[in-house]
């Protein structure tokens, strides 16, 4: 099959209800600073942009299409490449060409080659394009126009929201703005134009006085991301090396949520957005992004979580217990028929266990059995008082070391790695052992629905504390590996929403363990002698709060641990480390 084959086979294919979009971000600033012009949109009514400070674009047009010859430095079949389309992708430049023209008056990427302009002059040209009158392969045949787009660098994909009125999935692109024009607002989709740096636009849009900006999210991101450049050559480098690399970042989707009873907007790295694209891809706008203590979610056909009112810094927003049921079971006239397994039985709290009964009572069931992940203070000790209510049995293992541990918990069965427990004739649950937070810790595998309840060997946002002698950094570190050989789709975690790409979540806290590892080595190698514990957390640790050196102290411990185990680095007489 032939590229060009291969590219149509492959190509992407836009929303229906989408409008295709390219805007430009124009810099200035050279090697010393970094300025990005921006507008600011006229206030129309149902305009989700309305009053919003952008970057110039604009939908693209039909005529587009024939003004690829007045482009060089870019081909469309690369453009298209780049893309991810069959071809036009050099549309797109055009369009951000003609976008920028039309609403600042701005002719970037002129060819070096084009004879200077008096822009006033073309003024009437941008009215005539902005009402449609022409187009842009006219307006640059009638003034001998010609554009080297070799550096108009493609920056990023976004696609607004399912479920909004409006739709647009917007190329952007980064240039460097002409130093010889002047940019003049039209008055009709750009009222005020700015030059600012990408800190003076995030501080306004964070502004609640007058100097306020209206930051979409996009445009918010995106001067998040152009930020990180000490000046315009460095921008336009990084840029300029992406396209040589064809590396360009995936399309971003915000997703629609409602948080304290309002519309809420979800950039994929917010902790709710793998949960609320799962739950409503159409963007109804019916699920929460925020866990509301004792409220029952129903996360699929068989899963439902019942977050417990223990909010804190080792709990997060609270802990999860979850109902797992047969989906083709169901309350009857007769009665109840539905029988549930609750993972995960959380805290000794009162509301919270009624929570549990209350949810399961009005999903028509009753809860059967109970399992434990782990038997840490937050998670094993509710169930106790859900067996005595329900008589259901606990299944669960006991930790080796004592120490820290729920030593009430005694389950009627403790399984092994492996072990598959029936729901129901459509619904499977097997346990992995995984041991390393806590030497007893089991997640919970949903075989049809390649979930992973994971407890708190994977939490959502943070890193747990392995806390020695019961938790072991090697092993958790190949309980984590271990991961990477199972199908799964989404990790139901004992903290936190549902977690996508539950694979590249792991890789992401294998690394960050072992980079914090090296930093332990690094210091170590550093020190001219032995070093105690309180020297090595204040360099190991140097990014995290002090408030929490207290708990990091003890997973430092435990790396030291597992390289003393691998033989680099010893310990001497009052625990004093230094390298083997």
């Amino acid at each position: 099959m032939s590229i060009d084959a291969e590219l149509a086979c492959n190509a992407y294919q836009p929303p229906s209800d989408a409008r295709l979009a390219a805007s430009l971000l124009l810099l200035r600033g050279g090697a010393t600073t970094l300025e990005v012009l921006m507008l600011r949109r006229a206030e129309r009514a149902g305009d989700m942009r309305s009053g919003a400070v952008v970057f110039p674009g604009g939908v693209l047009d039909p005529a587009d299409h024939v003004a690829h010859a007045r482009l060089g430095g870019l081909d469309d079949r690369t453009a298209s490449r780049w893309l991810g389309v069959a071809s036009g992708g050099l549309d797109y430049w055009v369009a951000a060409l003609r976008e920028c023209f039309e609403e600042v008056g701005l002719l970037p990427a002129l060819d070096p080659q084009a004879v200077p302009l008096e822009l006033a002059a073309l003024a009437p040209w941008r009215d005539r394009l902005q009402r449609g009158e022409t187009s842009w392969e006219a307006f640059c045949d009638a003034n001998g126009l010609a554009f080297d787009v070799g550096g108009v660098h493609y920056l990023s994909h976004w696609l607004t929201p399912p479920g909004h009125p409006k739709r647009f999935d917007t190329r952007f692109f980064v240039t460097r703005a002409p130093e010889d024009q002047h940019a003049v607002a039209d008055q009709g989709e750009a009222l005020e134009l700015m030059w600012l740096t990408p800190a003076e636009a995030l501080a306004r849009g964070r502004a609640r006085d007058a100097s306020a900006l209206l930051l979409l999210p996009v445009t918010r991101r995106t001067l998040e991301e152009l930020a990180r450049f000490e000046h315009a050559d460095a921008a336009l480098a990084s840029a300029a090396q992406t396209a040589a690399a064809e590396r360009f970042p995936p399309r971003v989707m915000p997703r629609r949520a409602s948080k304290g009873g309002r519309l809420h907007i979800l950039l994929p790295d917010d902790a709710a957005y793998a949960e609320v694209a799962e739950r409503d891809p159409e963007g109804r706008l019916d699920i929460a992004a925020e866990l509301l203590a004792g409220v029952p979610v129903q996360l699929s056909p068989r899963v439902w979580r019942v977050t417990a009112p223990n909010p804190g810094p080792m709990t997060g927003p609270g802990t999860n217990s979850y109902l797992v049921a047969d989906p083709l079971a169901g309350p009857v006239d007769n009665g109840p028929v539905r029988r549930f397994t609750v993972i995960a039985p959380g805290p000794a709290i009162d509301t919270h266990v009624q929570a549990l009964l209350d949810a399961a009572s009005g999903l028509g069931g009753t809860i059967d059995r109970i399992l434990v992940t782990h038997t840490h203070a937050d998670h094993s000790p509710a169930a106790a008082a859900l067996a005595a209510a329900t008589g259901a049995p606990v299944f669960g293992r006991r930790a080796i070391h004592p120490a820290g541990q729920d030593t009430d918990f005694s389950p009627e069965a403790e399984p092994s790695d492996g072990e598959r427990l029936v729901v129901g004739s459509h619904t499977t649950l097997r346990a992995v052992h995984t041991p390393g937070h806590a030497s007893n810790h089991l997640c919970w595998l949903l075989e049809e629905e390649r979930l992973l309840f994971t407890g708190d060997h994977v939490m959502q946002g943070s890193t747990v504390v392995i806390n020695p002698p019961d938790g072991d950094m090697a092993a958790y570190l190949s309980s984590l590996r271990a991961l990477l050989d199972l199908d799964l789709r989404f990790f139901a975690p004992g903290h936190g929403f549902l977690v996508g790409n539950p694979h590249g979540a792991v890789r992401a806290l294998v690394a960050h363990r072992l980079r914090r590892e090296a930093k332990v080595v690094v210091s170590l190698q550093a020190a001219a002698a032995g070093v105690d514990l309180t020297w090595l957390v204040e360099r190991v640790y140097d990014d995290v709060p002090p408030a929490l050196h207290p708990l990091a102290r003890r997973s430092l411990l435990a790396h030291l641990l597992k390289l003393e185990a691998e033989g680099r680095v010893q310990r001497l007489p009052d625990e004093v480390w230094a390298m083997a």
